[in-house]
């Protein structure tokens, strides 16, 4: 027998400036519901999760809480005072006992006794959430929790979200945290709020089906209302769609840069890098040290980065990302070693803090601080305008200055801001923090067709596995090891024992093996060669009909024609999905 709601909102309505942000929406938060919140930015999220905190007061709506419920609230940002210690702050803000305030800032592994006047971004994450955490709270809503955290962080929340005896309700755009802590999905979508009782890995599944319904109903709308309707997802599906696609890219450049790794003579001295513009090798470092007093930050790390290449690079914070990344731009010296960088190799840095937008600037002279309405995009002309739609802007938006954005509007800036610079190697520093889903993957289009070179630091394990050729990983104590492949590919190789081969063996699931080690047959090596040139033909196909279908006159002209091309657009999609499932699945087998 199901438990009665903690929690219940009815018809819901709440208005930001005279614009009605929610009307008639609706929700009930269970017992040991693990609720995932997912939408754009802008459209809510954060809001709806102060309502439910008690924290805004709605214009109208039916409220009920269950007598005796406890909800905490983890915010995205908070003030905090300096000059008192962390176990006091605890202790002031929640009533807990001094033990509870030990203990979950022991489990945090933060210092009691510190004061709070120069706290990480990653400190202060870690102690908003032992705050939110210590007063044991029966429902918990958590607003971006993992910003700022390292991965060793975000796993320990993970593993303690999914022990948690209460309720939760997330707000995240780390899609691998998503996945692995919720069980129902809301999705705030033009106002409303739809509800998935399964969790985000079903997230695409479900959106597609959603908006593949709405489609057909707004076909059967004159064209005008479809043309006025574009905005709402049409991009985002068809970025969906080319970003899956281009997985089987990403596997053959994985595999090059796996070759060329296990290929390189150990011992090897540095050559030198050529100053021609049509040199391959952007970065080459041998034996590359660096101390900090007595102790060894980098210690003996080589490798050479070539053209194209995606490298991801990853460890705790603290353990020596940033010195890497500066030592193999020439930043900073280095203790022992050598490092060279091609001559011809122009940089484009994107800061973790955003320092290169300026606050009294409208997002026009942002983009075209020299006047005019151009940019250029890797060497293409752009109207300012529709390249601020690309990132999701209203046109009402360009006038605007900096300052009045949103922390997720202003990544979208500086992106699109980096994006027009001239240059072949591109530097993110922890770049999807505070972007929404549709954010990231336009983020993730953006960076496959980047012609140059790409060094990313990230915790988003998610990104790093859709986009890096590579993984460079800092442990922490001087070692650095370059692994071929995504963060799960890392994971793996470094999970990996050697020694307790046969423990190894018995965790691997009985009905996998078989798969793996079955000889291929030679149809099946025939349809892997074949399905290549089959996939790209779809593409091509669904591309030639998404152009025609994007003319508001084609509608109107040819009424049936529009009717058929839409049933067979939908029809090749599918089996572009089913292609590219089954390429996936041989190769696997044919690798294995």
């Amino acid at each position: 027998m199901s438990q009665p709601p903690l929690f219940t909102i009815k018809d819901l309505k709440l208005t930001f400036g005279g614009k009605p942000l929610f009307e008639g929406l609706s929700l009930q938060i269970c017992p040991r519901d693990r609720l995932c919140l997912v939408g754009r930015n802008g459209c809510g999220k954060s809001t709806l999760l102060k309502v439910i905190a008690g924290l805004i007061e709605a214009d109208d709506g039916g409220f009920f809480t269950q007598p005796g419920t406890k909800i905490s609230y983890l915010p995205q940002d908070a003030e905090l005072p300096e000059a008192v210690s962390m176990r006091q702050h605890l202790m002031d803000q929640t009533g807990c006992a001094t033990f509870e305030a030990e203990s979950w800032l022991g489990q945090v592994q933060l210092d009691p006794d510190q004061t709070m006047e120069r706290l990480s971004g990653g400190e202060k994450r870690r102690l908003l959430i032992a705050r939110a955490m210590v007063v044991d709270p029966d429902i918990v809503l958590l607003d971006e929790p993992t910003n700022h955290l390292d991965i060793p962080a975000i796993e320990w929340l993970e593993e303690t979200l999914k022990s948690f005896r209460g309720a939760i309700v997330v707000i995240s755009h780390d899609r691998s945290f998503l996945k692995r802590v919720s069980a129902q999905t809301w999705w705030i979508d033009r106002g409303e709020l739809k509800a998935n009782d399964k969790g985000y890995a079903d997230f695409d599944r479900w959106t597609e089906a959603l908006l593949l319904e709405e489609e057909r109903q707004l076909e059967k709308l004159n064209a005008k209302l479809r043309l006025e309707e574009d905005w709402l997802h049409r991009g985002v599906t068809a970025r969906r769609k080319r970003n899956q696609g281009r997985l089987r890219q990403l596997m053959t450049m994985r595999d090059e840069r796996r070759s060329r790794l296990q290929n390189r003579p150990k011992g090897a001295s540095l050559g030198g890098v050529s100053g021609d513009v049509s040199s391959k090798v952007v970065i080459e470092c041998h034996n590359l040290t660096k101390y900090f007093g007595d102790r060894c930050v980098i210690n003996g790390f080589s490798t050479i980065i070539q053209r194209g290449d995606r490298i991801g690079i990853v460890g705790a914070n603290g353990a020596g990302k940033t010195t890497l990344l500066k030592l193999l731009l020439k930043q900073i010296p280095l203790d022992e070693g050598k490092c060279h960088v091609g001559a011809s190799v122009d940089l484009i840095y994107l800061d973790q803090m955003r320092d290169a937008l300026d606050p009294t600037e409208t997002l026009w002279e942002t983009l075209c601080p020299n006047g005019g309405d151009q940019v250029m995009i890797q060497g293409k002309p752009r109207h300012v305008m529709g390249y601020l739609k690309e990132f999701l802007f209203d046109p009402k938006q360009v006038r605007s200055p900096v300052s009045i954005l949103s922390g997720g509007e202003k990544n979208r800036l500086a992106l699109a801001k980096a994006f027009t610079q001239p240059g072949n190697l591109l530097v993110l520093d922890e770049p999807t923090n505070d972007l929404d889903m549709d954010t990231l993957d336009l983020l993730q289009e953006m960076l496959y067709e980047f012609e140059g070179t790409l060094l990313i630091v990230s915790h988003d394990r998610d990104f790093l596995d859709r986009l890096v050729t590579s993984v460079i990983a800092v442990e922490g104590d001087g070692t650095v090891i370059e692994y071929a492949g995504g963060y799960s590919d890392y994971l793996d190789k470094r999970m990996a024992k050697p020694v307790n081969t046969a423990k190894l063996e018995k965790k691997i699931p009985e009905p996998i093996r078989p798969k793996t080690e079955r000889k291929v047959s030679f149809n099946e090596k025939h349809e892997y060669e074949k399905l290549p040139s089959s996939m790209d033909a779809l593409e091509k196909e669904i591309g030639l009909i998404e152009l025609k279908l994007e003319d508001p006159a084609f509608y109107q002209n040819h009424p049936q024609e529009f009717t058929s091309l839409s049933a067979r657009l939908e029809q090749a999609k599918q089996e572009l999905d089913a292609a590219e499932l089954r390429w996936l699945v041989l190769s696997e087998k044919i690798e294995g």
